[in-house]
């Protein structure tokens, strides 16, 4: 695996951001501020922000969109910045798909396929949720999801956007 931080090479990656409890918007927007300041990572693009069905137990709606990110780390060290950033904005893991005041999923790396026991790319269930594709078309349309070799725009037309509003 390359290392980035070392070889000086700037990785692309996409995340998913989402949030259903608290003041959701304003989460989202500061996690996306964190984002931008953390060396190592230059936000290169964010969706618009979507109201979407919660998937699981019955729950508020979420607000969800997606962002492009330039990342000079390892996918694994990446992972880790997203989790610190979710504990930072008050994010307890306890139920599998329960409410949360911050979700950030990474979803893919530059082409990378990878599976680890803490880490796989493309995010597994990525190309089932209207919730994801939808906001990640809006800036990725053309990338291509490695597993599948289909263009994100392609996928989105395999899901059922009904429950994906613009905010």
């Amino acid at each position: 695996m390359v290392d980035w931080v070392d070889s000086g090479r700037m990785g692309r990656s996409a995340i998913a951001l989402g949030s259903n409890l608290g003041d959701s918007l304003t989460t989202l927007e500061n996690a996306l501020k964190t984002l931008a300041q953390t060396p190592g990572i230059i936000l290169q693009a964010v969706s618009s922000w979507y109201v979407t069905k919660a998937v699981g137990p019955p729950q508020p709606d979420y607000l969800n969109g997606c962002a492009l990110l330039g990342v000079q780390m390892s996918p694994e060290a990446l992972l880790e910045t997203l989790l610190g950033i979710e504990a930072k904005f008050g994010r307890i893991r306890r139920d599998r798909w329960g409410p949360r005041t911050l979700d950030l999923d990474l979803l893919l790396f530059d082409d990378l396929i990878l599976e680890t026991p803490s880490l796989q790319i493309p995010h597994p269930r990525m190309s089932e949720r209207a919730f994801v594709l939808v906001p990640l078309a809006e800036i990725a349309s053309d990338w291509v999801e490695p597993v599948s070799g289909h263009a994100i725009a392609q996928l989105v037309q395999r899901v059922d956007c009904s429950g994906v509003h613009r905010l």
